[in-house]
């Protein structure tokens, strides 16, 4: 079984805190830290562990922030070290980041350039949150400055950290209302040389997409014709959402507009009859019933039973596909009715449509039953049993 992702942040983790901050300054008392930073570690998450060893920073640190942040950046291993860690590794520093967004926002400058060399070994992205929420107007100049940093983690802090909807963090309500700002940054990294960089900006323009759709489409539209293959997967990526929700806009600019000579030829999900825990395998026939070549963008959506006669619904990736005329295609696809964590299935009727371009064209209804029904299947008496 892998090792838990909070197992991975082990006691050990404050312990080399303190000896990165004892190298920078001799007097730091490891051991009074370490102490203080442990107690009551054990029961905590990954999070709550870093918070509780920024936390034990506090006292530790000299009093004046701006001196604490200063002797952090001090504390920092080379890069090249940085550079060999592996995994987790570069986690010990979160809590670096956290006391810098609770206790920096007074110390621009050196707030800055402890961020600036701490996403150069691991990320600032959720740090530099607090200074756009609160020291507004100098942070958006220094991001400003820092899309033409010739780092490209620093270039991706530009794009990841000024993301809506970043995961594990707050949301940034100023640009949920108002995306302009980021969408200015995101012009200048469009076309950055890394795909680290460019994905963040996809990541970010999908994130905006949830608020401001046609705001996003018109973007992509002006991009995408000139746009080089980078540019589009980039494109691609940062329209997902739209294009999963089936958004016209977003389809027209991939190239995909709806078209009745797309027509599904056949669908079914074998067994007929599944159980949980079992794998059923979705197989629909994409037909060009008319001339000329056709671009079809085909995903499949599936829509769980839920208890007390709800569904949820899940749209799964399938095929792109150009056919010419009289041209077939099939799409194929296993889905696991395993169950998991982040998805619990029930039995009942589940449904499958197919979507071209998105918009439905074909759908059916299939049985799904409680795991039981397997061993009870299996306790049926058969022929030779009398």
């Amino acid at each position: 079984m892998a090792e838990a992702l909070v197992d991975r942040f082990g006691p050990e983790v404050a312990v080399q805190i303190g000896e990165m901050i004892r190298t920078a300054d001799p007097l730091f008392d490891v051991e009074a830290f370490t102490a203080a930073a442990l107690t009551g570690y054990a029961e905590l998450g990954l999070t709550d562990r870093a918070q509780a060893i920024c936390d034990a920073l506090v006292p530790a640190l000299p009093a004046q922030p701006c001196a604490a942040i200063e002797l952090i950046s001090a504390s920092l291993p080379p890069r090249g070290v940085a550079q060999r860690w592996q995994g987790m590794d570069s986690f010990v520093l979160m809590p670096f980041g956290m006391y810098i967004a609770e206790y920096g926002l007074d110390c621009f400058e050196a707030s800055m350039a402890a961020q600036y060399e701490i996403t150069r070994r691991f990320t600032s992205e959720f740090s530099i949150r607090a200074f756009i929420e609160h020291r507004y107007e100098p942070t958006m100049a220094r991001l400003r400055h820092w899309v033409h940093d010739p780092d490209e983690h620093v270039r991706r802090l530009v794009s990841e950290g000024t993301r809506p909807r970043l995961p594990w963090a707050g949301q940034l309500q100023i640009f949920r209302d108002d995306p302009e700002p980021v969408l200015e940054l995101l012009e200048v990294l469009k076309d950055d040389p890394s795909d680290y960089v460019r994905r963040s900006v996809a990541n970010n323009l999908n994130d905006i997409a949830k608020d401001h759709p046609e705001r996003v489409v018109d973007l992509c539209r002006r991009w995408w014709p000139e746009g080089s293959p980078e540019r589009r997967r980039l494109v691609r990526h940062g329209l997902r959402t739209l294009v999963k929700a089936g958004d016209p806009g977003a389809l027209a600019v991939l190239g995909y507009k709806e078209d009745d000579a797309i027509a599904v030829a056949s669908l079914s999900v074998e067994p007929q009859y599944a159980v949980i825990g079992s794998t059923i395998r979705i197989r629909a026939e994409i037909g060009n019933t008319e001339g000329g070549e056709r671009a079809a963008l085909v995903d499949l959506r599936l829509e769980f039973a839920r208890p007390r006669g709800r569904t949820s619904a899940k749209v799964f990736k399938g095929r792109e596909l150009h056919l010419g005329p009289g041209e077939s295609a099939l799409v194929v696809k296993k889905v696991s009715l395993a169950q998991h964590s982040t998805r619990r299935h029930y039995p009942g009727e589940h449904r499958v449509a197919v979507l071209v371009n998105g918009r439905e064209t074909a759908s059916l209804t299939f049985e799904v039953g409680a795991e039981d029904a397997v061993m009870a299947a299996a306790s049926l008496p058969g022929e030779d049993d009398g």
